[in-house]
């Protein structure tokens, strides 16, 4: 008797890494039921699309990934930030088999098993042990959180995805654990705001080998550090905790790397975003960082054209970001979400201003990037290879996030592999990147 073909399910991930992580523990379990991935949706039984609500334009994509399902598929389960607010989903696709919001695992997979019932048993069916991974193989996003107890006027991540929930320090361990054991090098830390990882919990203590682990940024980053893998901290706020975790980059068990979302500079408009807006002392850590970890690398986006910004506002955050030299930029032009407090705010801002600014801001970054690189210039950096190439491969350094950060172009006389980190004598620089030889292996 000829075994029925495995139903095939088509997936699309938009938006951020958390989105992202939610994708793969969705197929893991999909996997581990007896589902196969396919390559496109018209050779699919069913797609399952997980969108991204944050701002407009991300809706937009949303919208027209589901489009494309529907009409190269017809059988379509939404998931994701866009589906907590359902409603404009179903006005444009009213023939969708299932709508779930953020998180809502066991509701996307009651949608699949209604529609395309599972063909073979879970426990005959093999799924590697670290879960199917939407990342390469040699690294992977490490979610330590859910939701966020902040509440900045632009933001409605706190209502799609609600307030702060920690995972169990053992809990993310596990995870970490069997990541490293199936090949990753390296572990990017990532929720709404790390550095508030625990809170709900009360640092609550959880049993990890032979000791306890509290569920604190510090002890967490702290135990991840002897995993042997490069410990990446990313949506890191600068409460003064943060300072501790200083001291395990200059011994070296995680990297010299934070990701900060200052988003403003000027005084008025961070309380205006309802932010944090003591700048001088964060200034004032930063360059203690900076002291106590050379090595330090800062990464940090920022909003232009919020409502109320005005000439002098920018001016302030061009002059600000001379002084804490941040290594690397994003920038984004604000836009008005559907059910964000700023919406009420008055004075908004012209889009041609906000893209003279946005352009003002990028220059004005750029130069300050091919200046932190240049210093690099004659310098040895650890590289992780991303992508090999004939003759030049691309990687990134300890202080390159993947996709948003920097490429690291390394020629070498033998052939690379990926995931394999090699020593790199830099040779030039530009303003984004770095080119080099290898040096050692």
């Amino acid at each position: 008797m000829q075994q029925a073909a495995a139903p095939k399910i088509s997936f699309v991930s938009l938006g951020c890494p958390k989105a992202l992580v939610d994708s793969e523990r969705i197929i893991t379990r999909l996997r581990a039921e007896g589902y196969e991935l396919a390559r496109k949706h018209d050779g699919a039984d069913i797609v399952i699309v997980n969108t991204c609500g944050f701002l407009d334009s991300a809706k937009q994509e949303s919208l027209g990934a589901i489009g494309e399902a529907m009409a190269e598929n017809g059988k379509v389960i939404v998931t994701g930030c866009m589906g907590a607010e359902p409603e404009q989903i179903e006005a444009a696709y009213p023939g969708l088999l299932s709508i779930t919001g953020p998180q809502q695992y066991e509701s996307v997979l009651d949608a699949v098993h209604r529609a395309l019932p599972p063909l073979h048993n879970p426990h005959l069916d093999l799924v590697p042990p670290q879960g199917i991974k939407l990342t390469p193989r040699h690294y992977a996003y490490l979610k330590i959180s859910e939701g966020c107890n902040n509440r900045c006027s632009f933001c409605i991540i706190p209502k799609l995805r609600g307030d702060l929930v920690s995972r169990p320090a053992n809990d993310v361990l596990r995870e970490a654990e069997r990541l490293v054991s199936a090949g990753v090098k390296e572990l990017l830390v990532i929720s709404q705001d790390t550095s508030a990882y625990g809170i709900d919990l009360k640092y609550a203590d959880s049993p990890w080998k032979d000791r306890q682990v509290r569920a604190r940024f510090f002890d967490l980053a702290s135990e991840l550090g002897e995993l042997g893998a490069w410990v990446r901290l990313q949506y890191v706020y600068p409460y003064p905790h943060v300072d501790e975790v200083i001291g395990l980059m200059t011994e070296g068990k995680i990297l010299p790397y934070l990701d900060i979302p200052f988003q403003h500079a000027s005084p008025e408009i961070l309380r205006a975003m309802k932010r944090p807006a003591a700048q001088e002392k964060t200034l004032a850590r930063i360059e203690k960082w900076r002291k106590q970890c050379p090595e330090l690398t800062l990464r940090s986006t920022f909003i232009v054209g919020f409502p109320g910004e005005t000439d002098s506002d920018f001016a302030y955050l061009l002059d600000w970001l001379e002084q804490p030299e941040i290594d690397r930029l994003g920038c984004f032009k604000y836009e008005p979400v559907a059910g964000a407090a700023s919406n009420a705010l008055g004075n908004a801002v012209p889009e041609e201003i906000k893209q003279e600014r946005w352009n003002a801001l990028m220059a004005r970054q750029q130069k300050i990037s091919a200046r932190q690189l240049k210093r690099k210039v004659g310098t040895r950096q650890q590289v992780l290879i991303d992508e090999v190439g004939p003759t030049v491969s691309k990687g990134r350094s300890r202080a390159d996030a993947p996709e948003i950060d920097g490429t690291v172009y390394v020629s070498s006389r033998r052939s690379l592999r990926v995931g394999e980190i090699v020593t790199v004598k830099i040779e030039r620089s530009d303003q984004y990147d770095l080119h080099g030889s290898v040096a050692g292996y």
